[in-house]
């Protein structure tokens, strides 16, 4: 992987003091950095790679397969393809845009634009991911549909807002709470038979919102 002969990497007492919220990464971090010297830093060696890669790789794989893997032609609603879509790329993109630039030499202020972005992109993929599901349940009954598509948009808002101004994990895992119970009752909703959708979709259903809350707790748990 690495191509280019990368600048000195610092250890951990020697980076910047925004960049030093893991005392376990002893190594490997890049220097202050240009966008362009960020950019380069694709192709050597140092302790964000694993985090670009991991990220950039389903993030092209989700640009190029799901537009061709999404049944345009049997969605009579086009903007719950779409959502679904953005849904998949948001946490992709927000993360790879992250770990790039977050030795940019902008600093702290940079760094902390940064981290709302990719706040915000894990925040979108369970508010844009759930539309569709609301749409469904609801299908039978168009005015309950409507409200429901605008309170879960309203509380998502506010679960953003919750999240991005969070001043610890266990509160931004919080913010979170009202956005699971909403998407669980509509869940319960197709469990019992009222609500709409193909009855085969109830495990991933469980599956999705699952591994959700178990990606929230090993956040709060890590160092």
């Amino acid at each position: 992987m690495a191509f280019l002969n990368g600048p000195r990497l610092l250890d951990w007492a020697n980076s910047p003091p925004h960049l030093q919220f893991n005392k376990y990464v002893l190594t490997g971090y890049r220097p202050i950095s240009s966008v362009q010297e960020c950019i380069k830093s694709l192709f050597y060696l140092h302790n964000e790679l694993g985090n670009i890669y991991t990220h950039g790789i389903p993030l092209l794989c989700f640009l190029v397969l799901l537009p061709l893997n999404i049944p345009w032609s049997q969605i009579s609603v086009t903007w719950l393809g779409v959502v679904h879509f953005l849904a998949c790329l948001s946490p992709q993109l927000g993360s790879v845009v992250y770990h790039l630039f977050m030795n940019h030499e902008g600093g702290e202020p940079v760094y902390k634009t940064l981290l709302t972005l990719d706040m915000c992109g894990i925040c979108m993929i369970n508010t844009l991911g759930a539309l569709p599901i609301v749409y469904s349940t609801l299908l039978c009954y168009p005015f309950t549909r409507t409200v429901a598509l605008l309170m879960y948009i309203l509380l998502s808002s506010y679960a953003i807002y919750c999240a991005i101004t969070a001043r610890s994990r266990v509160r931004r895992l919080r913010s979170f709470a009202w956005q699971a119970l909403f998407r669980f009752s509509f869940f319960l909703l197709r469990w019992v038979g009222v609500g709409g959708g193909s009855p085969t979709s109830l495990r991933h259903f469980l599956t999705m919102d699952a591994l959700a809350v178990l990606g929230g707790v090993i956040n709060i748990t890590n160092p």
